[in-house]
C-alpha cells in the first residue's frame, strides 16, 4: 500500500486540501493502475472523484486498490475515492486570452472570498495558481466565466486538476453560498507548457437542494483543449466547515 501527503501549499479551505488537487493526485494513481485499459477503445477516460471528508494536510494518507476503484485512506476514513468513467464530450466555449484577462479584474472573490488562501483561487496566495475567473457572454440564459492562467515552472496531473477545479466553483456563484466540491470528473487531453497563457473557462448548469453542478474547460494558447470536467458541489455550514 502506497501513500500519499497533501502539503499544506496545495490547501483549498484553510485547514484541508484542494479538492481538485486532491483529486488530482487520486487520478494520477488510478492513471498507475491501468485506468486507461478500464476506457472504451479508441477514447480517453475520464476519471471520477468523489471526497468523502476534507482531505486532511500534511499527514501520511494511504492508497488501497480494490478492483477498479482506488482509495484515499486516514486509518479507516475513506477521504476520497475514484474510478475511470465514459470519456467526457463537452467543451464551453473560449474566449481569448486577452478578453479572460480583462474579464479577471472582475473575479467576484476581489470583494469576497471564502477561502482567499485557496492554492488555486486564492487572492492571499501570491505562490498559488491564481486563476480568478470573471462573467463573460452567458450561454443560454447560464453563467459563463473566464480566466487566463499563466502556467507554472512544475506543471503535472494534479495541478491540470486543480486548475480545473475552482473555476467551477465561481461559476455556480460561491459568493451566494458556501460550496465544496464533492465530486469531480475529469480529463487531462494534454499538460501545458511552463509559462503557456492557457485560458480557463467554466459554466453553471443550474442546481438542485444542496448540490451545483458545473464545468470547466482549459484551452492552451494554440486553442487545444488541454483538459475538461464536470463537478457537483455540496453547500455547506460556514460555521462547521473547517
Amino acid at each position: 500500500m502506497t501513500e500519499l501527503v497533501i502539503d499544506q501549499r496545495h490547501r483549498g479551505p484553510a485547514r484541508s486540501g484542494n479538492g481538485g488537487y486532491t483529486a488530482g493526485l487520486l487520478a494520477a494513481a488510478l492513471d498507475g493502475h491501468g485506468a486507461e485499459a478500464a476506457a472504451n477503445p479508441g477514447t480517453k477516460p475520464a476519471i471520477e472523484v468523489s471526497l468523502r471528508v476534507p482531505p486532511p494536510l500534511d499527514v501520511p494518507l494511504q492508497v488501497s486498490v480494490d478492483d477498479e476503484v482506488i482509495r484515499l485512506l486516514q486509518a479507516q476514513t475513506v477521504v476520497a475515492e475514484a474510478s475511470a468513467v465514459g470519456a467526457i464530450d463537452e467543451l464551453i466555449e473560449p474566449v481569448s486570452f486577452a478578453e479572460a484577462g480583462q474579464v479577471s479584474a472582475g473575479f467576484p472573490g476581489h470583494r469576497f472570498h471564502p477561502f482567499p488562501t485557496c492554492f488555486v483561487c486564492g487572492t492571499e496566495r501570491p505562490d498559488g495558481l491564481r486563476i480568478f475567473p470573471g462573467p463573460v457572454e452567458p450561454v443560454e440564459g447560464a453563467t459563463r466565466v473566464a480566466a487566463p492562467w499563466l502556467v507554472p515552472a512544475e506543471v503535472d496531473v494534479p495541478i491540470v486538476w486543480a486548475a480545473l477545479d475552482c473555476t467551477g466553483g465561481w461559476a455556480g456563484d460561491l459568493t451566494e453560498r458556501l460550496m465544496v466540491l464533492g465530486r469531480m470528473t475529469a480529463t487531462v487531453d494534454s499538460l501545458p507548457r511552463p509559462g503557456e497563457e492557457c485560458v480557463v473557462m467554466g459554466l453553471d448548469h443550474g442546481g438542485e437542494g444542496r448540490r451545483t453542478f458545473t464545468s470547466t474547460t482549459i484551452y492552451g494558447a494554440d486553442g487545444r483543449v488541454v483538459g475538461r470536467a464536470r463537478h457537483i458541489w455540496v453547500s455547506v455550514d460556514p460555521a462547521l466547515f473547517n
